[in-house]
């Protein structure tokens, strides 16, 4: 995969945005599931509260003919005295009182004064349906002719003394009925009515279902209870249906689907909007935060070309701490660059300057070691000794480039290939001295030397002889011995070395490179060399290369 931080970013914010998008949606659907459950057993116990309303009335109706059907005067079928119990019994409700013989004539009826002229019964249907069957019931509605408004009836059969058949009936209002169906028991955007077994309309809390018109919902089947949905004309409607077992009637509450899904449609559209706003706020948060990133790497990339060139890198600022770290990292990285390269030039010149001294050493050696030969063969041999001499001088010299070179090792590397089957007739004494490339090599020529002198014609030349080698730190001065006991002492060959290579390196390259004072002292068993250096130019880098050049 190969795309730009913002890709990852606004991918990041995705993977974190859209599950708890999804797992939002399913709390909220599980939460309005729940809401609905809630939200249905309170519409059921809404329209149980209208149809216990209805019913109390019906019952109080009932209560009210079983009170009237024990007067003395309908016993004695004293019509105008049952009239005036009926009147004072209910005085101050809406309920009137009537008396239906077989024939469906009104004998008495306590809506008008007792002897006005009364028409026949308006709801002969089911009130012959009662004589007939002998039981108490619950009429529909019907327009009642001398109320002339809607009215339901309640009727209760009984056999008078005389054997006649009569209906003790009680009529109401059905604009009664509206206290019933009271709107501040249901949810906002309901409404409830009463219907009776056909349908039509006793009382509603919505003034377009007028009372005596078909309920505007065709369909109500009878045992449709519970919470259904409807459809009439195009629209959805919520549908919560009780059936009243007592009066025979429905009640019925009902709402548009899109008024009851409402709350949860704007739940999830404020949902949905909330989520693309805050993904939206998150991408554009996610391109601003990348564009500080690119910002960044792009200086990162740009100082880490610098650094390619060879070019200082100061660190720089950033908006990320680890983008700091690496910027950082860089500028040391450029630094120890430019000090790397500084050290490589620094190399370059000290190997060019020390080739030359070494090639100036080299031709000084060849020319001595001829001059010195009696034949082709000793030749080679003086010059190989001394070469490997200087060879073993470069490679202390190379190893400890940095640290500076140990006298103490210098002398026992020059010393070695002398050295007898018996160590301890070459002794080393002296403290820890560092010397410079040049100082080292300089003062491993000069043992070098020495030491062929001593195996040539000085106490390494026998079995017993010994050469003690041995320096102290006197001041500013590094003062060295070398002596040589118990050797042979021939002084013409003594006199001859002074001529040789070995004197011109202890005077002439020993004086002019490091400045030593030196004296030559000859004893009854051996010869002694003490020189004098002073300590500065055995680490002055600049004043040897000057002296060396010369």
């Amino acid at each position: 995969m190969h795309h730009p931080v913002v890709f990852y970013l606004v991918c990041l914010i995705l993977v974190i945005v859209i599950p708890a998008f999804l797992f939002s949606i399913v709390v909220l659907k599980r939460t309005t599931e729940a809401q609905d459950r809630i939200f249905e057993s309170l519409l059921r116990t809404s329209t149980s509260a209208v149809n216990r309303a209805v019913e109390r009335e019906i019952s109080g109706m009932f209560s009210t003919l079983n009170f009237l059907s024990t007067s003395e005067s309908l016993q004695q079928s004293d019509y105008a005295g049952l009239h005036a119990q009926a009147v004072k019994t209910l005085e101050g409700t809406d309920i009137y009182f009537l008396v239906i013989d077989q024939s469906m004539r009104q004998l008495v009826n306590t809506r008008v004064p007792y002897g006005t002229p009364l028409n026949a019964a308006s709801d002969p249907v089911s009130a012959g349906m009662a004589l007939a069957r002998g039981e108490r019931m619950v009429s529909d509605l019907f327009f009642g002719k001398t109320a002339q408004q809607w009215v339901f009836n309640v009727y209760q059969p009984m056999r008078l003394p005389s054997g006649e058949h009569v209906l003790l009936t009680l009529t109401k209002n059905a604009e009664a009925l509206r206290r019933a169906a009271n709107p501040d028991v249901l949810s906002p955007g309901w409404n409830a009515a009463v219907l009776d077994s056909r349908g039509t309309v006793i009382a509603s809390t919505d003034e377009k279902q007028e009372t005596g018109k078909p309920f505007f919902l065709r369909v109500v089947p009878a045992l449709r209870l519970g919470v259904s949905t409807m459809g009439q004309d195009g629209v959805n409607y919520q549908v919560v249906t009780e059936f009243s077992s007592l009066a025979g009637w429905r009640m019925i509450a009902w709402a548009k689907s899109s008024d009851v899904q409402a709350p949860a449609v704007s739940s999830f559209l404020w949902l949905a909007i909330g989520g693309i706003v805050f993904a939206l706020l998150a991408a554009v948060s996610a391109v601003g935060i990348a564009r500080v990133l690119s910002r960044d790497v792009r200086l990162l990339a740009y100082d880490a070309r610098r650094l390619g060139h060879g070019e200082r890198v100061a660190p720089r600022l950033y908006a990320i701490s680890e983008l700091e770290t690496v910027s950082k990292a860089l500028a040391e990285a450029a630094d120890a660059r430019v000090k790397s390269e500084n050290e490589v030039r620094f190399l370059m010149r000290e190997v060019a300057h020390r080739s030359k001294n070494q090639l100036t050493v080299i031709q000084a050696m060849l020319n001595q070691s001829a001059a010195g030969a009696d034949n082709a063969g000793e030749f080679a041999e003086t010059f190989r000794r001394r070469v490997a001499g200087l060879a073993r001088s470069t490679d202390l010299m190379i190893a400890n480039a940095t640290e500076g070179i140990n006298l103490v090792e210098l002398a026992r590397n020059q010393l070695k290939p002398f050295t007898p089957d018996d160590a301890a007739r070459v002794r080393i004494a002296g403290p820890a001295v560092l010397l410079d490339p040049q100082a080292s090599q300089t003062l491993g020529m000069a043992l070098h030397e020495l030491s062929t002198n001593a195996t040539k014609y000085g106490a390494l030349a026998n079995d017993k002889g010994i050469v003690s080698l041995s320096w102290v730190s006197a001041g500013e001065n590094l003062d060295l011995v070398w002596r040589e006991s118990k050797a042979t002492i021939d002084r013409q060959a003594i006199a001859a070395s002074r001529k040789g290579f070995g004197s011109v390196v202890l005077e002439r390259m020993l004086g002019m490179v490091l400045d030593a004072k030196l004296d030559f002292i000859v004893h009854d068993d051996g010869i002694e060399w003490r020189v004098t250096i002073p300590l500065a130019r055995l680490r002055d880098e600049s004043g040897h290369q000057q002296e060396g050049e010369h």
